[in-house]
């Protein structure tokens, strides 16, 4: 995903990644899929700490949120797991894994990591996904992990981003919107708009939001990712429109120095 802002706390081992395949997911982001020995397993909406180090020991550390379905994704191993990641100008970790990082190549990552931004398929209650940019990562993997496990549990999502360049997971989300029985999905475009896209470019509102997402009297799990701004406009209106503040989960994201 992006450079997450939340620092890890728990004392975890880390274990060396291998690319295993790489693609490119739109011109601002790409997937790298990792082989991990002895990976413990993870739950859809936690992230890793991914580890660098330079020939002369420095050493640099960012988390990136799984992508992956919280099982095995069809075709790879039970220990395969993958981060989105979104280059972000001037950093440290983002540009190498973005532009030069190719299958073989090897570093380190540790976790998973997170326990509050967490959805598990025993779960009865709709959801609602809100995700702004590359915030699409995590909820993607809540989308697949759905789908493997076969849960009926209606899904809609959000997914508000600049214009058609920047969209991540386009031709995936289209097919599961198209295929995924109880998948809802709505792009919002905030600058520009594919031709003849039925709504003009515009900023997600109230107004959006109560016709693309769940009525609070649904009691909807809600789970918001993106840049700090955007989560914290969508979770106020949320609150506004009537949702519990105790289910709304947020988690936002920026790049660090």
């Amino acid at each position: 995903m992006t450079e997450l802002a939340t620092p890890t706390r728990r004392p975890l081992a880390w274990r060396v990644a291998t690319v295993a395949a790489v693609r490119e997911e739109s011109v601002v982001a790409r997937t790298l899929v990792l082989d991990v020995p002895d990976w413990p397993g993870h739950i859809a909406g936690q992230h890793v700490d991914v580890r660098l180090t330079a020939p002369d020991g420095y050493t640099a550390q960012r988390s990136y949120s799984l992508a992956s379905a919280a099982r095995a994704s069809a075709g790879y191993a039970v220990s395969t797991v993958e981060i989105l990641v979104q280059r972000i100008p001037r950093g440290e970790v983002s540009p190498w894994l973005c532009d030069i990082a190719m299958v073989g190549d090897q570093f380190e990552i540790r976790g998973p990591v997170g326990g509050y931004f967490v959805w598990e398929p025993s779960r009865p209650e709709p959801v609602l996904l809100v995700a702004g940019g590359s915030g699409i990562a995590p909820l993607m993997a809540m989308i697949r992990t759905r789908k493997e496990a076969g849960s009926r549990v209606p899904f809609r999502l959000i997914y508000s981003v600049r214009d058609p360049d920047t969209l991540i997971f386009g031709e995936e989300l289209a097919r599961r919107a198209r295929d995924d029985h109880g998948l809802d999905v709505t792009i919002v475009y905030t600058r520009q708009t594919p031709p003849g896209w039925r709504r003009p470019p515009g900023r997600l509102d109230a107004v959006l939001l109560a016709e693309a997402g769940w009525p609070a009297t649904l009691a909807p799990a809600c789970y918001v990712c993106g840049p700090t701004g955007f989560v914290e406009t969508v979770a106020d209106l949320l609150v506004a429109a009537g949702h519990d503040p105790a289910a709304i989960r947020t988690e936002r994201f920026g790049p660090t120095g």
